[in-house]
Parts: C-alpha cells; structure tokens; sequence
C-alpha cells in the first residue's frame, strides 16, 4: 500500500495547493524502509517541466526547476535518476495531469515514480504545479500547487521534495535543513553555514580568532559554539539571523556545547537546556546550563576529562568522551539516575560521540592504524561497524535530522573536507570546497520557519 501524504506547514509568502487528494488507506506502509541497509534505488523519471506560458523566462525557470529536483532527490541515496534521453514521451509537450500520461511508456523504460511539473511565471510571480506518479499504479500520489516569487523557487523545490520523501518514508526528511561547520579560508577558524547540500555557504562568525564547536538549539534558530575571542575558551551563544547573542565565561575552559533536546514551547533562549564542559571546579566536567549560560547542575563527576556530550533525542541520556578508563571513550549518562556506563571497547581513542535523531545508535571517530575513520555502534551490545576506511582522517560525524545520512570531515583529498554518506556508509561524496579546510560539520534540525 501506498502513504497518503499528510499536512504541511505553509511556507512564510507561499500558497500552497493540494491536488488531487487521495482517500486514507487504513492499511498503509511506507514504501521505502530507511533501517534498511541494502535499500534498493528506486528508478525515478523527472522530465523537463512544462512551460504553461510561452516566455523564455517560463522555459528556463521550467528546464532549472526540473534540474533541482533531480539533483535533490539524488542527493538523498534513495533514488536511481533516469536517463531522459530514454524517455517515450515528454510531459512538457503532451501534458503533466495523470489523464495526459500513458503510463505504459514509463514502466516499460523502468520508471517506478513520475514527477511532472507545469510552471507560470508572470512578472516576479511564480506558479509552480508539481506532482509525483506511482507508474505502476497509474495514479498520481503526490500534488500540489505552489505560488510565490521568483526567489522562491528553490525554497518551493525543497517543499515539494519534501514531500515526496514523506510520502514514501514517512519522514521529512532533511531539505529545510542547513550545516554549520569551521573553516579556515579567513586564515583564522571561523563558523560557516551552508545549505544541506554545501549550497550557498556563508560566514556567520567573525570573531578573527579560533572559533570551533558549533551546535544548532533545537529549533534551529540558535548556535552556540567556543570562541577564544578573549584569549579564553568561553562559549557564545548567537541567533542565526538576528542581532542577538551574549557570551558564557565562567573561569577555566567552556567548552563543547550540546543543546538539550526542546523540553519547552517557549522560544525564548532562556528556556532552554545547553549541556557544556566547563572547568571551573578543577576537573573538566559536564554542565547543564540555561540557554543563556546560568548553571542548573553538574552532569558528571568523576576523575579525568568529561567533553563532547551529544544527547539522546528524549533527553533523558547524555553520551560524552571520557578518559576516566585510560584512554578517551565514549559513555553514556543517564540524567535522571546518574548511572554512567561505558560505551565503546574496540579501540583506544574514540571521540566526538553524536547521537542519531532516531535514538538508536551513536556515531563517533575511532582511531584505526594511526588514522581516524567513522564508526556506528547500537545501544544494544553489538560491537561496532565501520563506515570509513583506506581514506585519510576521518572525524566528526554528525546525523542528518531524520537519521538518514551523517555529515563529517575527511582529508581523503589532502586538505579537511565536509563529506556527507549514507547512514550505512555508502554514497560518500564531498559535500563542498572552499578556500583553507573545513571541519567540525554539525547538521541542523528542519527549519521550519525559513
């Protein structure tokens, strides 16, 4: 059975259309089971979309837009993108709506899935119709009817993949999402963001000293990261779009921060959790904190260096690295009881711990032959899976926030890099290149408002 796709929030400035809505199946599955780790490609044809007004501005927003969809849906794993010189017919000339298909000349060339779009475009006005086919089925799944600007037509294709994922994962997926990272390209480390596929990266700090360590707050709208702006390790917590942020300096080191996962409505950065390492009392322990650096509790309390904490989506574990053993490992806190419990054997330097959104495993860098690779490892005992190999350091790996990729950087070309890969290792590729090296990647929520 097929997933009917559910609601949306409306983009802020965007119209936004159903087309063709589908009864509720009671008896519905999702199609694409993403906790499976020999998922097969689906064959997916996205032709050209159709001009529905003759103007060359119409045709070139139409042949961009089809483009975009086809590089972000394969920029998910998910999906075999089709050849259109093996196309049979062409929507742009016969029509987009299911009754002008034949959806023979599709199954026969392989095609499971159809997407077809019909564009309008008048003055800086942009009417966008899209829609996504099951060719087996001969019914459309997916459709909707976007208007905006002209600006917005990659926020509208980002919606509009989207929900393609959704219907076929019953996830959101990770379109309105965004990656922060460190770069050197000033010729000091500064954050960076850029969109979920390296798309427009741009600086966000510019404190012309060593800034390293971002962490996204929940909703996507904070950051927070260690800056030596000071000659100190302290912690800035800073909005993402607004002139809004302040410092956290407490004596010693401040270092590491994890936002705790929302435990409150309120948008307001005071009502919400940060954990941290900090110094102050001798040994680096971990802090729980308010949003705006007041302390509420101390997490750990042991001998030797407690950093990195990543929690778990509940909010009711903390992973962090430790050298309370000997060697740096990844443990594994329980708030409430404050029972820690080792988490990683194999190996004698394993750090940078993330926690996957869906709860279930905790990436981390290992060192393997004097040389650092991405691992995975359950909460369940089982040892863990190594994700790279034979390819430079590998380091700080961080979960797309519906669990489906991890980002991460690796020196597998000589200067760091982001790479991104599936959440069973495979599809690795570069993310982006700039100027000096980027490390440090941190993947943030959905963003829902943008």
């Amino acid at each position: 059975m097929l997933r009917r796709i559910g609601n949306w929030p409306l983009l802020v400035a965007l119209m936004v259309v159903a087309l063709g809505a589908h009864p509720a199946d009671a008896a519905q599955t999702t199609i694409i089971d993403v906790t499976n780790p020999f998922i097969r490609k689906i064959p997916i044809a996205i032709p050209l979309f159709k001009p529905l007004v003759e103007n060359a501005q119409a045709a070139a927003v139409s042949d961009a837009g089809a483009d975009m969809v086809a590089e972000m849906l394969d920029f998910t794993g998910y999906f075999k993108i089709m050849d259109r010189g093996a196309f049979l017919e062409e929507p742009r000339i016969l029509g987009v709506s299911g009754t002008s298909l034949n959806f023979r000349n599709w199954t026969v060339i392989g095609a499971e899935l159809l997407v077809t779009g019909g564009i309008t475009v008048a003055g800086d006005s942009l009417k966008m119709e899209l829609r996504l086919f099951d060719t087996f089925q001969g019914q459309q799944v997916v459709g909707k009817v976007y208007t905006g600007q002209l600006k917005d037509e990659r926020r509208i294709l980002r919606r509009f993949c989207s929900e393609v994922i959704f219907y076929l994962t019953g996830q959101r997926g990770f379109f309105n999402s965004e990656v922060a990272f460190v770069s050197t390209g000033t010729g000091n480390k500064e954050i960076y963001i850029a969109d979920y596929d390296g798309r427009n990266p741009s600086q966000f700090s510019k404190t012309r000293n060593i800034t390293i360590s971002p962490a996204w707050s929940p909703d996507g709208q904070w950051l927070a990261y260690t800056a030596y702006a000071k000659n100190n390790p302290n912690l800035y917590v800073k909005h993402r779009r607004l002139s809004q942020g302040f410092e956290i300096s407490y004596e010693g080191l401040n270092i590491t921060p994890a936002w705790m996962p929302e435990s409150s409505s309120s948008p307001e950065v005071e009502d919400k959790r940060l954990a941290a390492t900090l110094s102050h009392e001798g040994d680096q322990e971990i802090y729980l904190l308010t949003g705006k650096g007041k302390i509420i509790k101390r997490l750990t309390s042991s001998w030797g260096s407690d950093v990195s904490p990543t929690w778990s989506p509940d909010g009711k574990k903390l992973a962090f690295v430790s050298n309370r053993t000997g060697s740096p490992q990844v443990h594994v806190l329980d708030v409430a009881s404050g029972q820690t419990q080792r988490l990683t054997f194999e190996g004698r330097y394993n750090t940078q711990p993330s926690w996957s959104p869906r709860g279930d495993k905790i990436a981390y860098a290992g060192m393997t032959n004097s040389q650092n690779n991405i691992f995975v490892i359950g909460l369940d005992g089982r040892p863990p899976i190594q994700m790279t190999a034979n390819s430079g350091n590998n380091e700080s790996p961080c979960w797309a926030p519906d669990g489906s990729m991890i980002v991460f950087s690796s020196t597998r070309e000589g200067a760091a890099r982001i790479y991104v890969m599936t959440a069973f290792g495979t599809d690795q590729r570069r993310l982006l290149a700039l100027p000096g090296e980027q490390t440090n990647p941190k993947w943030s929520p959905n963003i829902e408002s943008d």
